[in-house]
């Protein structure tokens, strides 16, 4: 009984979001005569029948937030917001550059999707404990955030509907111009998303091509954009963005590492051959290169352009040799193994891949000779400066721990729990809001792990642990919660 209670609670959830549905879907249905407040009406009406359309995936995630605490009304929102705002942005039409068809409805796609997350996100923070009236007491505190993000998702729509025609449309002349330019487009492309790698936001740029840009109708008529989801819907002349990224994460990048060995003095070369074989069989197998990438990107910018541009190069090659070749996480191994079937050309990779891997090698080494460049273990510390990196690096951090003493170790190095004001990850950054960025000591984090870390202004730093990186984020997230619960540091530190 008392589990079906829970339940019962759990329901109160999406059926909290109904009273904007009725207020929406019943102004929509009002007979306006004017033709501004007829496009308005229609606006409405989308958005209260997109909540009515999708009850049962609505109540599937309430249920769920409900039997786990509460937790997630935010990812409820967000699926709210997003479905009004799909609805209410398809009662928009554009004429296709094209011209292969008369009309076609608006097509935001990931950046719709980017773009409730944000806003919900704000609604959340701004919502989530406001107070309203006795008598609309039931729908206060978090239960209010799934309905002002519907009403706001709904003024968006109508409001992005207008302006967004033109932007569409100049975004596929973007895409008409990629594919007319061939070789240059793809060219262009690599040695932007490299570029962009030290600040993270060549995310970017790849949802913008993989995502947005070009478009196939599958064969029930239903259109998918990118070149991403339209390599996996079946188009032939997807994956022209990502081809060239195979023969850099399995072969480049790996050459690169084995030439950073060679290069290290001997005293140091057992220690960056285990560094760099680990990171060279990561980039090969998963196509996660940024602990290669970082040994050299902020120590040696020179290498890290002739990566860039010998990337555009790749991307160039594999679209002379008509290779389309596709992933869904990253280009290594793996990826390779499974898309294989439904790739042109997949094998050409090996060959130009060894291609690359021998260019890759051969440029760095001389570089890295002529121009005495320091990579990882030929750059010799004072005496001085390198007792003050083991003074502050915790002795602990010279034998295997868990993974929540890391995290005590990395709230030591970034100046104590009190210091950090935000904190988030991706696959491979540990993203970090500081207080005081000066309370941040590299070599120590460097120690600890961290191939690289990155000062982007305003108190925004981002360590490369690799993989690692989400599993330290939850566990200073716990040491934050303990602090606050606390009220103080307790016995974390700060130095």
């Amino acid at each position: 009984m008392s589990y079906i209670q829970r339940i019962g609670r759990s329901l109160m959830i999406p059926i909290a979001v109904m009273p904007a549905a009725a207020i929406l879907f019943r102004f929509g249905k009002i007979d306006f005569h004017h033709p501004v407040w007829q496009k308005i009406a229609a606006i409405c009406e989308a958005g209260g029948g997109a909540i009515f359309d999708h009850l049962p995936l609505l109540f599937a995630i309430g249920i769920a937030i409900g039997l786990t605490g509460d937790k997630g009304v935010a990812a409820l929102s967000a699926a709210v917001g997003y479905k009004v705002f799909q609805e209410v942005m398809q009662t928009f039409e554009v004429a296709l550059v094209t011209k292969d068809l008369a009309e076609e409805n608006v097509q935001m796609g990931v950046l719709g999707g980017l773009i409730t997350g944000i806003v919900t996100a704000y609604l959340y923070n701004r919502f989530k404990d406001i107070k309203l009236p006795q008598a609309l007491g039931f729908f206060g505190g978090k239960r209010f955030v799934p309905i002002v993000t519907s009403l706001t998702m709904t003024l968006i729509g109508g409001l992005l509907g207008f302006i967004w025609m033109p932007i569409q449309e100049g975004m596929q002349s973007v895409g008409l111009w990629l594919e007319a330019t061939g070789g240059i487009g793809t060219l262009l492309y690599g040695v932007i998303n490299r570029l962009l790698i030290p600040t993270g936001l060549h995310h970017i740029v790849n949802h913008i091509l993989w995502f947005q840009i070009g478009e196939f109708a599958e064969a029930g008529g239903k259109i998918v954009t990118g070149d991403l989801t339209r390599f996996y819907a079946g188009d032939p002349t997807a994956g022209t963005y990502m081809a060239g990224f195979f023969p850099i994460m399995m072969f480049g990048l790996p050459g690169a590492a084995l030439a950073m060995v060679k290069c290290t003095p001997p005293e140091n070369r057992k220690v960056i051959m285990s560094i760099m074989a680990s990171a060279a069989f990561t980039s090969f197998l998963t196509g996660i290169t940024e602990h290669i990438e970082f040994a050299f990107m902020l120590v040696a910018p020179l290498l890290f352009i002739i990566h860039a541009l010998l990337t555009g190069v790749s991307m160039m090659v594999m679209y002379v040799l008509d290779a389309k070749i596709g992933f869904t996480f990253s280009a290594g191994f793996i990826d390779l193994m499974l898309n294989w079937s439904i790739s042109t050309k997949p094998w050409l990779i090996f060959p130009v891949g060894l291609a690359y891997f021998i260019v890759y090698y051969a440029t760095f080494y001389v570089c890295i000779r002529t121009f005495n460049l320091p990579t990882p273990g030929r750059r010799r510390e004072p005496e001085a400066a390198q007792r003050n990196v083991e003074a502050a690096a915790p002795v602990r951090t010279v034998s295997p721990k868990l993974m929540s003493q890391k995290a005590l170790d990395v709230v030591d190095l970034v100046g104590g729990i009190d210091n950090i004001v935000g904190i988030d990850a991706c696959i491979t950054r540990l993203r970090l809001t500081l207080s005081d960025t000066g309370q941040v000591r590299e070599e120590a984090l460097k120690l600890l792990g961290a191939a690289g870390i990155i000062h982007l202004g305003r108190g925004h730093v981002h360590i490369v642990f690799g993989t690692d990186s989400e599993l330290i984020k939850d566990e200073v997230q716990k040491l934050r919660s303990d602090a606050s619960h606390t009220g103080g540091e307790a016995s974390y530190g700060s130095s």
